[in-house]
């Protein structure tokens, strides 16, 4: 790709480099919970350690809405950038690579080497608009499958945040006696209206940009990367609080410019950054199908509501939420750990970033982990 030129789509594609992916391919169609049938698909995942004898040093961990498989380990070719929990993975660290077996997922409906909305149909095109709706809990099903495939009939830990947070959930729920150890970070057990609306506007940016062409743009010479730029400058805003983009922004311009003679404020620039990055690594309908999903995410549905959802849960948990989170308060939090027996008050997180913290606060996230992990059977068999 020539530097400084947006693509039509930031998704991985046949033919690009692999990186440290592999794949796991369906042996049958996918019944959706929406009613529809994915005939087949592909998971793109990366995993780091040795898996024990009897498989019970397995670690699932669950990337948020724009993450990836790609969870530790520099940015490289096929990998644009970092690993995005490289703080937590690998030798030393709270998810110990030398006695732990961990396995990162890239999302079904995502755009990082899974089947999604930019991969091929089965006729050859890119699934587009045609692809079906998702929710979190055909997301699981699916990685389901993937464990199957990989010999994990229990993992000793689950965990993740935001997105991940939800998928790590549905596990606990949907797999009760496949998950021993639940980790859920800055998610809850239903999204509300707030998250909803502010979901809204971003999709509204997308589905607005003349490039969407309903979602048929992948084989065009353009793509919706200004409506995405816009997604992503609301969502990022409410990734991180107002205390930290005042301490860091303030009423600043931006180095060169004079916002009163139509220049930026340094924020601006900040979130002009964001988009652009985003618009380089994601594809637009990747964004809008898991954002639906995201919105739809909803444990109790089909369940009798989410008390009893969450009575089905047999693993031991921890809930954990950041006290600066405005896209996920931490009454969400607070409200999923009373609903869960056995775990206990929800854990604080303390944070000047907001949501983010979950991402960014490795040492606190580090020794939530720890504790659930300080019981794993170590053994590499």
């Amino acid at each position: 790709m020539t530097a400084g030129v947006v693509p039509v789509t930031g998704a991985w594609r046949p033919g690009d480099p692999p990186g440290r992916r592999r794949w796991f391919t369906a042996p049958g169609p996918l019944p959706l919970s929406g009613g529809e049938v994915l005939p087949g698909y592909r998971l793109a995942y990366e995993t780091w350690g040795v898996p024990s004898a009897g498989g019970g040093n397995a670690v699932l961990v669950l990337h948020a809405l724009t993450g990836d498989s790609h969870a530790a380990g520099p940015a490289g070719a096929g990998h644009p950038t970092p690993g995005w929990w490289d703080g937590v993975i690998g030798p030393g660290r709270a998810l110990d690579t030398r006695e732990l077996f961990v396995v990162a997922p890239n999302v079904l409906g995502g755009c990082q080497g899974s089947t999604g909305p930019a991969g091929p149909a089965a006729d050859g095109r890119p699934w587009g608009s045609r692809f079906p709706r998702l929710s979190i809990r055909d997301t699981v099903v699916a990685e389901a499958a993937l464990a199957d495939e990989l010999g994990i009939r229990e993992w000793a830990l689950v965990l993740g945040g935001s997105m991940g947070g939800m998928r790590a959930l549905e596990w606990a729920i949907t797999f009760p006696n496949r998950v021993r150890r639940l980790l859920v970070l800055a998610a809850c057990a239903a999204s509300g209206a707030d998250q909803i609306a502010w979901t809204a506007a971003q999709l509204a940016a997308i589905r607005g940009d003349p490039d969407w062409l309903g979602g048929d743009y992948h084989l065009t010479g353009s793509g919706p990367r200004c409506g995405l730029g816009t997604a992503r400058r609301i969502a990022h805003t409410t990734y991180r609080s107002a205390s930290e983009l005042a301490d860091r922004f303030g009423r600043t311009a931006q180095a060169g410019e004079d916002p009163h003679q139509g220049g930026r404020f340094a924020v601006e620039s900040y979130l002009d950054h964001q988009a652009g990055k985003l618009a380089q690594r994601f594809d637009a309908a990747s964004y809008v199908l898991l954002s639906e999903a995201m919105n739809r995410h909803d444990v109790g549905r089909g369940r009798a509501g989410v008390a009893a959802a969450l009575r089905r849960i047999r693993a031991e948990v921890t809930v954990a939420g950041i006290d600066t989170d405005r896209l996920y308060p931490l009454q969400q939090q607070e409200e999923l750990a009373a609903g869960i027996e056995g775990a206990g008050p929800v854990r604080v997180i303390s944070s000047r970033y907001g949501h983010d913290g979950f991402l960014l606060e490795t040492d606190q996230v580090g020794s939530l982990i720890s504790e659930l992990t300080s019981t794993v059977a170590l053994s590499t068999g």
